[in-house]
């Protein structure tokens, strides 16, 4: 392959070669990085007029199995459905460009990018964006702006810009920005887990505990939750980076653009007339239509005005009618926000909407969570299972299959906004959905020992159900009694923009998302983000800006939070949540809780009820069960056999002399019982100074006998038939 342009950025080289491949497309590009080679290709259907103000644009990134040198995971040998990483990924790509194309562009575009050879270390996400916008750059449909993509990773406390995969594994960071030479279109961010630290006082922890009660080391976990200071920091070296790589990408793809061809805007001109008449006589009853719109995603109310407008001018074509009374309508819903300060539901513009929680809702859930904002309702359930329960999946760039422990699943059935459609699988906006809330809420996990499955039934919505999906789901899982590291709420915001003038708004309704300039999502605790959400209408937003929208943001997720916690206080669990509890004991110690032949194990399950987990080597115990009394008891009843074995032990020395019990016979030996509940073997050769061929004609279970302490190995005590005998 002849390559047309080599782009060496800060820590990478990328090769294109323009119109090798895929020459009817409009636009392709064949970019090698690396091992990494991926295609691109941009098609447009110049005849076809989808109408309306949507652009019919589809992103379709597609992972080939060959590409690692793998076969096609299941039954069926070749590659079909889209995996969800190629869904997400699909929907990074479209939120990224669709800013790009111009208002009234409406003829279906598609953006194919396959991925044909790839290493494992690659950055999938980014090297997709890059080759898209550079194929869409070079076709002659008549885009001139580059847009590249850039990770942030944080490692060990340092900013990696571009990093690999295994820097992004071990980084308490990912942050995914796309964005031109000037603005930031896209940014999707995520808390990476909770570190384990240990605090040197109980009183840090729990303040009304006296410090001159004592000083202990404290094992706890903190989430690596993202203040917002850092993260405007962050942002600016990333946005600084973007800026050079499009300056890159542009002087060297220029000389390989195409003509363009003609791009026709589908607009309704010349309304202003009517818009005037419109302004004169209906100024009211669009108010009112307004005020109800701000309630209702699927309100009727502009489209009777419409008609009672027709029926009043019947020279006037509807469509002209139809464009302009939007256009007073949206006029009038910005002029309210940006002259007033007063929004078409009549809140102020950080003012959030009445929130009610109920928790528990469902009796045979484990747990569940009906949380209502406004006119916005989800229904986030709880399901815990074991390591079987965990969602198995393969990707390309990693060796064997991989487990997901902690799943969010999202639905949004049509009811939920008054449509009759059919049930069908998940889209990619309930995939996203569903993925932005997942990113939320994991950073808070404490290492749990279950398998954790989220599920939100959106039931009403008008502005921000995946926020919602974050609040509920927060609930559900303290409903579950799981222990989190923080409280977590997530908010949209809005913005209004018109020249230098702008108004930031809180918890947006539908309304106010299709009128506005900005959908920016952000859930996190009181201290700071563990996700962030942003798609941008206007071409781009700044920094300052977007540091009001954040502290704005904050405030509002303050608010929500302590609503949460009046109703976090308040949970009654449910009578059919499971319930397991983690604890440590020495690993050494193993082996007297699982007993010969795994008796005493067996023992403690049929006693209380429940299953038991134990990690050999490290010494973890997890307890599972329906009977939280009994899981207690169970963990009492083996840290108790635990720490009697220890104290036993150590009261023991080689060369003691004890008066034991014949507890089993085998055919090697005798196991002694001895005082403090210890087992010792009595091996045969030392049970008499006689060669002895049966054991049962020498000694019988039940019989006491003194013993002599010879040697420890590990847990186990070697014992010997005591001189006095």
């Amino acid at each position: 392959m002849d390559y047309d342009v080599l782009v060496e950025l800060d820590n990478k080289s990328e090769e294109y070669a323009f119109e090798s491949v895929a020459k009817q497309a409009n636009g392709s590009v064949w970019l090698k990085s690396g091992k990494n080679v991926l295609l691109a290709t941009v098609v447009i259907d110049e005849n076809e007029f989808a109408g309306g103000e949507f652009l019919p644009l589809t992103v379709q990134y597609v992972e080939k199995a060959y590409a690692a040198g793998k076969f096609p995971g299941g039954y069926i040998k070749r590659e079909s459905k889209a995996s969800e990483f190629e869904a997400l990924t699909s929907r990074i790509i479209d939120r990224s460009l669709r800013p790009l194309f111009p208002k009234g562009f409406t003829n279906p575009v598609q953006i194919t990018i396959m991925v044909l050879s790839v290493e494992p270390d690659a950055d999938l996400q980014v090297l997709a964006l890059n080759a898209a916008s550079a194929a869409l750059f070079v076709s002659d449909i008549d885009v001139t702006t580059s847009v590249t993509g850039c990770r942030a990773v944080k490692v060990g406390g340092e900013l990696i810009l571009n990093p690999t995969m295994s820097q992004l594994s071990e980084s308490t960071l990912d942050l995914f920005v796309a964005g031109s030479k000037e603005d930031l279109l896209m940014i999707e961010m995520k808390a990476e887990g909770s570190v384990e630290v240990e605090l040197l006082s109980t009183a840090m922890v729990d303040p009304m505990i006296d410090p001159a009660m004592g000083v202990d080391t404290i094992e706890t976990y903190r989430s690596n939750i993202l203040p917002e200071e850092e993260f405007l920091e962050i942002l600016s070296s990333v946005h600084s980076a973007l800026s050079n790589s499009n300056t890159a990408y542009e002087t060297a793809f220029t000389p390989f653009v195409k003509a363009p061809i003609p791009m026709v805007l589908h607009k309704v001109e010349n309304t202003e007339e009517i818009e005037a008449v419109i302004i004169e006589k209906y100024s009211e009853k669009i108010e009112d239509a307004i005020a109800h719109m701000a309630k209702s995603e699927r309100s009727n109310a502009l489209r009777l005005i419409r008609e009672e407008i027709l029926d009043a001018h019947s020279e006037w074509d509807k469509e002209h009618v139809k464009s302009a009374l939007v256009n007073v309508k949206r006029t009038m819903v910005r002029e309210m926000i940006l002259e007033k300060e007063v929004r078409a539901d009549g809140r102020s513009l950080s003012e959030i909407r009445p929130i009610d929680i109920k928790t528990n809702v469902l009796p045979s859930a484990h747990a569940s969570c009906l949380f209502t904002r406004g006119q916005t309702q989800a229904l986030v359930v709880l399901t815990l299972g074991d390591d079987k329960d965990a969602q198995q999946f393969e990707t390309l760039t990693e060796q064997g299959q991989q487990s997901e422990r902690f799943m969010v699943h999202y639905n949004f059935p049509g009811f939920s906004v008054g449509e009759a459609s059919p049930m069908s699988a998940p889209k990619r906006r309930e995939l996203g959905h569903g993925n932005l809330a997942k990113r939320a809420l994991e950073c808070t996990l404490e290492s749990p020992g279950h398998t954790i499955r989220l599920v939100s039934e959106i039931l009403e919505s008008n502005g921000s159900s995946s926020m919602a999906t974050v609040c509920g789901g927060y609930m559900a899982l303290r409903a579950g009694a799981l222990e989190l590291t923080d409280t977590v709420s997530g908010i949209a915001m809005g913005m209004v923009s018109e020249g230098d003038k702008y108004a930031i708004l809180s918890d947006i309704t539908g309304l106010e998302d299709h009128d506005g300039d900005l959908d920016f999502k952000v859930t996190g605790s009181k201290e700071g983000i563990s996700a962030l959400q942003m798609d941008i209408k206007l071409g781009g937003i700044s920094l300052e800006v977007l540091k009001k929208a954040l502290y704005q943001a904050r405030e509002g997720r303050a608010h929500i939070i302590d609503i949460m916690l009046e109703a976090e206080s308040k949970i009654e669990l449910s009578e059919d949540l499971p319930s397991s509890t983690i604890f440590d004991i020495d690993p050494s110690r193993v082996g007297e809780i699982i007993g010969q032949a795994g008796k005493t194990i067996r023992e403690i399950i049929e006693k209380f009820e429940v299953a038991i987990d134990i990690d050999r080597k490290g010494g973890k115990v997890k307890v599972t069960g329906t009977n939280r009394e009994g899981i207690q008891a169970a963990k009492e009843h083996i840290v108790n056999i635990a720490t009697k074995e220890r104290e036993a032990k150590i009261e023991y020395q080689v060369g003691d002399v004890i008066n034991g019990k014949v507890k089993r016979i085998v055919d090697y030996g005798a196991f002694i019982e001895l005082p403090g509940t210890v087992d010792g073997l009595l091996h045969i050769s030392k049970i008499s100074d006689q060669h002895v061929k049966n054991i049962a004609e020498v000694i019988s279970v039940g019989d006491d006998i003194k013993v002599e302490i010879l040697e420890f190995k590990g847990n186990k005590i070697s014992l010997g038939r005591a001189k006095s005998e």
